[in-house]
Parts: C-alpha cells; sequence; structure tokens
C-alpha cells in the first residue's frame, strides 16, 4: 500500500484528500492508497466566496458527492458566466463570458462574420444564449426534468470554508485519516526525499508522497525542498484584495444573480459573487496605485454607504509559480505552488487540477517518479502559463485612459511574449483550434531555452480556454475589430443570431425559474426582504 501525507487542510488540502479518494480508492471501498490530512489547529482559515468553472463537476463526480448535498451545505449557487463592467472604458458597458455557446458546423465563421456586420448586437449574445439568460437572472436548470435540448453548462459560487469543511467531514467518512496538531520538523532521505515530519504532539508521520497544502508559506515544497519561485507580477500588478460579506438579513437585492460580476475600479477590479445568505466582494488592486484607505472607500462606495459597519479584511499575495510543482516525492497543490489573481475564477480550479493531474501521475513504483513528475510539471506550468495570459489578455486590451493603473496596465513592458505573440498572429485571422497545440514528454529531444524549469518553452495548449474563449475576450473589448474597417459602415449588416441560440432563450424564459426561486424550491435558501441595491449595481 502507498501511503500520501497531505500537510494543510482547507480547500486545497481537503480537495486533495477527498479527489485522491475517490480516485485511487474507488472512493473509500479500496484501499490502495492510505492518505493522511496533517491539519493545525492554530492556523485561521481565510473565509471567502468562491467562484468555480465547470471542472468542478468533475472532481464532485468522482468524489461521489450529491451536488444538492454540497449546494446546501456550502451556501452555493449557480455560475453560468463572468459579466466584465467597465473593462473597455469607464462608461458601465459590459460583455459575457460564459459557459455554453453555440458552434455552428461544420465550419464556425461566426467571429469574422460578426467583425464584418454592424456590431449592433454583442458577439456572445449572437453565439449563446447565456448571456441574456443571465441578465432575465434565470437558473440554468429547470424545477422539472430537463427538456431545452442541450444543457447548459455552469458551476458554482460557494463558501470555501464550508466547502472545505463539507470534504473534511466527507472524506474521514470513507477513511481518509485526520490529524490535528503542528508542523515542527521535517526529515530528508539521502536522495532529498522527505522521509517523516514531525509533530508538537511529539508524534511523527511517515509516507511516501507528501503534498504540500500549506499556502504561502510552502513548508514543504520551499523551505524544505528549496524549490524557488517565478516573480510574474510584471504581467499582473495587483496584490492586494480587501474582502466583506454582505448579509442577505438587511441587505438583500432582490435576485440572486446566476454569474459572477468583475466591475474595474480605478486601480484594479471588485468581484461579486452572490451565495445563499450573503454576497462576497472583494477589491482586487494595486498597492502601487492606491493607498489601503481609498481602495477600501472604494469598495464601499461600489456598496454603499448602508454597509459603513459590515468589517472588511485585507489579504496580500504575490502573482508567482514555483519552477517545478513536484521535486522528489513532494507534490504542492494550492496557494503553496503558486498564485494568480482569481479573475477568472481560477483560484480552486488550480488546486482542482493539481489533485486531478496526481491521480493521473500516480507513482505506484518509485521507479516511475522521474517520469511521472516530469509530465506533471509540465502539464501545470502550461496550464499556470495559459492562465497567465489570458489574465493578462483582460489588463492590455482595455481602453480606458482615466487612471494611471489603467493607463500604465496598457504598456508593452507590461504584456508578456506569449501573449503579444497570440496577439500579433489574431491580427492576420481570428483565433481557430490549431492556434494550440503542444506535445512534450520526457525524454524528448528538444533545444534549450531560459526557461528554467523545462528545455521546451511553455506553450497554452487551450486545454482551459479554446479559441471560442479567446474570440469572446477580443472581440468583447472590441479589439481586432480595426482590421475590418474597409467596408463601408453603411453597408454593414446587422449581425446573424444562429437560430438555435434564439429558440434556447425564448424556452429560457417560458421554462427556467429565476435562480432564487430555484435555489428557494430545491435547496431550501431562506426568502429576505428586498433591500436596498448597492450603488454600483447594473441590473
Amino acid at each position: 500500500m502507498r501511503t500520501i501525507v497531505i500537510v494543510g487542510g482547507g480547500s486545497a488540502g481537503w480537495m486533495a484528500a477527498a479527489y485522491l479518494n475517490g480516485a485511487l480508492n474507488k472512493r473509500g471501498r479500496d484501499s490502495r492508497v492510505a492518505i493522511t490530512l496533517l491539519e493545525s489547529p492554530d492556523i485561521p482559515r481565510i473565509s471567502v466566496g468562491e467562484a468555480t468553472i465547470p471542472s468542478m463537476r468533475h472532481l464532485l463526480a468522482v468524489i461521489g458527492v450529491d451536488e444538492r448535498d454540497f449546494m446546501r451545505i456550502t451556501d452555493a449557487t449557480f455560475k453560468q458566466s463572468i459579466k466584465y463592467v467597465n473593462w473597455v472604458k469607464n462608461d458601465n458597458t459590459f460583455y459575457h463570458h460564459p459557459f455554453s455557446r453555440y458552434t455552428n458546423s461544420p465550419l464556425d465563421t461566426s467571429g469574422a462574420d460578426w467583425l464584418e456586420s454592424d456590431r449592433s448586437i454583442p458577439y456572445m449574445e449572437t453565439v449563446s444564449a447565456q448571456p441574456l439568460l443571465c441578465e432575465m437572472g434565470r437558473a440554468p436548470l429547470m424545477l422539472d426534468d430537463w427538456s431545452m435540448g442541450t444543457p447548459l453548462s455552469y458551476a458554482y459560487h460557494m463558501n470555501a470554508q464550508k466547502f472545505a469543511d463539507y470534504l473534511r467531514d466527507f472524506s474521514i467518512a470513507r477513511g481518509v485519516v485526520h490529524v490535528r496538531a503542528n508542523l515542527v520538523g521535517v526529515k530528508r532521505q539521502d536522495n532529498g526525499f522527505i522521509s517523516r515530519i514531525e509533530l508538537d504532539n511529539k508524534e511523527t508521520l511517515t509516507g511516501d508522497l507528501f503534498v504540500d497544502c500549506t499556502g504561502f508559506k510552502a513548508k514543504l515544497i520551499g523551505e524544505t525542498m528549496g524549490v524557488k519561485v517565478e516573480d510574474c507580477s510584471k504581467w499582473l500588478l495587483c496584490d492586494q484584495a480587501i474582502t466583506m460579506h454582505i448579509p442577505y438579513v438587511d441587505h438583500y437585492p432582490g435576485i440572486v444573480r446566476p454569474y459572477t460580476t468583475a466591475t474595474a475600479l480605478s486601480s484594479g477590479w471588485i468581484w461579486d459573487i452572490p451565495m445563499q445568505s450573503q454576497r462576497s466582494i472583494g477589491y482586487v488592486h494595486s498597492s502601487h496605485f492606491i493607498s489601503d484607505e481609498k481602495a477600501e472607500l472604494e469598495m464601499r462606495a461600489y456598496q454603499g454607504n448602508d454597509t459603513l459597519k459590515l468589517p472588511s479584511r485585507r489579504i496580500q499575495f504575490s502573482v508567482e509559480r514555483r519552477h517545478k510543482l513536484w521535486e522528489g516525492n513532494c507534490i504542492a497543490i494550492g496557494l503553496s505552488g503558486g498564485f494568480i489573481e482569481p479573475l477568472e475564477s481560477t483560484g480552486l480550479y488550480l488546486s482542482d487540477l493539481g489533485a486531478v493531474a496526481l491521480a493521473e501521475h500516480f507513482p505506484f513504483d518509485d521507479r516511475d517518479i522521474d517520469k511521472l513528475s516530469y509530465r506533471y510539471n509540465r502539464i501545470l506550468s502550461n496550464r499556470f502559463y495559459e492562465i497567465l495570459d489570458f489574465i493578462n489578455m483582460h489588463y492590455c486590451l482595455t481602453k480606458r485612459d482615466d487612471t494611471e493603473f489603467w493607463r500604465t496596465v496598457q504598456r508593452p513592458e507590461h504584456i508578456n511574449d506569449r501573449l503579444k505573440a497570440k496577439l500579433e498572429h489574431w491580427q492576420c485571422k481570428p483565433p481557430t483550434p490549431m492556434d494550440f497545440e503542444d506535445q512534450c514528454f520526457f525524454g524528448l529531444p528538444t533545444e534549450a531555452s531560459s526557461n528554467l524549469t523545462f528545455p521546451h518553452a511553455p506553450v497554452d495548449t487551450a486545454a482551459l480556454w479554446n479559441h471560442e474563449s479567446y474570440l469572446c475576450i477580443l472581440l468583447g473589448m472590441n479589439s481586432i475589430a480595426q482590421e475590418y474597417h474597409a467596408q463601408s459602415e453603411s453597408r454593414r449588416s446587422a449581425p446573424r443570431v444562429y437560430e438555435a441560440v434564439l429558440d434556447q432563450v425564448k424556452q429560457g424564459n417560458q421554462k427556467l425559474p429565476p435562480h432564487a426561486l430555484w435555489l428557494q424550491q430545491k435547496l431550501g435558501m431562506k426568502r429576505f426582504p428586498v433591500g436596498k441595491k448597492p450603488a454600483g449595481w447594473l441590473a
């Protein structure tokens, strides 16, 4: 039997424990791998609202979680899109990045067709019903059995602390050992592998693999294994967030939005995440462009002065990645492996991916560790850079010039070279599937590069965002439209909206309930008196 010791709880630790138990031990029915999770009783936990992406549904399915139980216990709601407000200009305009879209077969020319139209309808509304369904406030599920053709894709908003607690109880009931103590020492073998960890209760834990979920402290992968980090703050300038919970008891706006809102402010952006009992907002900003005091005032101005007595907290972070997430027999999952601001809801996703990839590359024989760890590091590295590029693109495409922050993020020195190459390529043509390809395995002869981890430079494989997602952002921010200005504006026709999209909008208006109504009837969400809507609220 192989043994895994996970050091650190929270969302990352318990996601790893639950998924590995589900994937390797058949949800606790088998005992191929013994899993122990060490959690400190003294480290305070940060409770924030978290938005996810649809991959979370895969993780929950492998773990064996009932969706409605999970949603009920974690204060969860549905998420169908991210709504970007004031990212192009500071004029209350917006666009959606939804999870579902219609693709015309066999050849999708929707992007080029829209660019050659008069663009009187937002691009995503021509290929997806979800932007309008979101604006209607509709749930992605019917109250009865589904009868609207292709199901809508969705993810969740939830309380991250309640999620960790839920996975903890679920995992312990299925065989994961939970130890509450503090880590005080780490012992290594002659080959550099970790042999055991020492606890403040005088006990020791031994294992074949050690998973570091100790957050930014990186007690194993950083302090013990000595793996350094790459600073990526040059491409993403925000370095802290001020967060606040707004309970519905006194501040219910009347609806529960079925999407995440990302509203650009003077020196960053604010997330607005609805749950069943409260909203979570957080102003992600750069401390180099705004003081803590002014940032908090700006966040509260977004919400409104009626919440001045609600507490807030400040979270500092650094945009960075470990040169390797798997070194020897130590694997970093979660913040110990790096951090990217959560503009596209990738915080929990990277922990999710780390657990899924470890299960797929699990070393049942130590002789395979070099091959498996190489590929694991390669995949996680590529995915980090894919996320970095995609989020970097949101900033550099803005046309805002009303503050120094927005003028700065557009400068060439803050656009990384991979993204520059993509954007230059897409001046020739809109994004297509062949723009994203790469295969790199252990032992593959490649030319040396300056990358510190791999001889083969990182490549965007579109494993998370394909050409359709890039089109959504590029056209949502009106980025490559200048290439299509040759035709006279007077000769342009209205954009074509696919019949399948029109039909789904029509059916959704008739069959999909308001999001709050679905939550009330299916999960028992409380009914709250309607209060004043936030100052920054866009209907």
